[in-house]
């Protein structure tokens, strides 16, 4: 049975990255373009829980298209995991006059907000925004793009270091299941190791590598390391280990941790927050539900909910083929 949308809820979940803002923004403005009522969640599924809403219209969100983080919070949920929770904020956006929601955010929050649908037929539509760039279904999540430039800007500067002092660089960045920031910063910064999750090196195999890339004449070295690589337990244990195995480097570790997470975001960041906040809304307009906003092949296009929760999204091979060349 289809259903009138007369006014739309948007809310961030999970982790903060950058371009949250820009889809927040997308999604009100879109939703006063076509005279829609927008609300704003705020602390994600806790607001929804607790009924902590914002009206917002178009000038609510001027000047947060450069922003980072999320003017509406995020908070994860205890209570929203639990039937008990969900029915309150059931109870809370009836209560308001609410008939969509759009959530900004991970597979957690996709998750959270397919059960939400799966338990009281309530459209949703998803906007994945995470550095990690790991949901399927789009070439690039809301982050990704600003991360790497982020996390690029940050390894030229430690390389600047490691040159002027002869040292190896173990640079940790994040990327728990996939090694799609460090695959592509490892490229960008010229590092001369990449470890990812996808790929296991291995402990030997590196130092080995290594000490090729010394007798090539390079006195100093970069090597990226995804948070989720499995050479070693931590990066401080490599550290270890190659300071026992190899001589004349100075090691030294750099986790470079939530930094990657903050920043105004980039063009492309913005563009796709605007493209995928249209999408979204203009989807629930048309009684489309239990979707994600995805890029492919340029394009906007929607994946099912499940899907993108349950899909693995790949490492680029080609990237691979790369590295290994121009780690020569």
């Amino acid at each position: 049975m289809e259903r009138t949308i007369k006014k739309i809820a948007v809310l961030t979940s999970g982790g903060d990255a950058p371009g949250m803002n820009a889809a927040i923004r997308s999604v009100v403005r879109t939703c006063a373009f076509y005279n829609i009522k927008c609300v704003g969640v705020n602390r994600g599924y806790e607001g929804l829980i607790e009924g902590d809403f914002n009206v917002m219209d178009a000038r609510s969100v001027k000047g947060i298209i450069n922003k980072g983080g999320t003017i509406l919070k995020s908070a994860r949920s205890k209570d929203f995991r639990t039937k008990e929770g969900r029915a309150r904020a059931y109870e809370n956006v009836n209560k308001a006059g609410i008939d969509g929601l759009v959530v900004i955010g991970g597979d957690g929050s996709f998750t959270g907000a397919l059960i939400f649908n799966e338990e009281f037929g309530f459209p949703v539509m998803g906007i994945p925004g995470t550095i990690d760039n790991d949901i399927f279904g789009t070439t690039h999540t809301l982050g990704f793009d600003t991360a790497l430039n982020t996390v690029v800007e940050a390894i030229d500067k430690i390389r600047d270091t490691a040159s002027s002092h002869d040292r190896l660089f173990f640079i940790e960045v994040m990327g728990r299941d996939v090694g799609h920031i460090a695959l592509n910063v490892g490229i960008a910064g010229g590092a001369e190791e990449i470890l990812i999750p996808e790929e296991d090196l291995g402990l030997e195999r590196l130092v080995e590598s290594l000490n090729k890339s010394r007798k090539s004449g390079k006195s100093s070295s970069i090597v990226v390391v995804a948070e989720g690589d499995k050479i070693g337990k931590n990066i401080f244990e490599l550290k270890d280990y190659v300071d026992e195995n190899m001589e004349g480097y100075d090691v030294r570790v750099s986790v470079l941790g939530h930094m990657q997470r903050g920043g105004s975001p980039s063009c492309f960041d913005r563009v796709l927050a605007s493209r995928m906040g249209v999408k979204a809304v203009e989807s629930l307009l048309e009684n489309q539900s239990n979707f994600m906003v995805g890029l492919l092949n340029n394009n906007i296009e929607l994946t099912p909910l499940e899907n993108a929760i349950k899909g693995k999204s790949k490492i680029n091979l080609e990237l691979l083929r790369v590295s290994d060349i121009m780690s020569t």
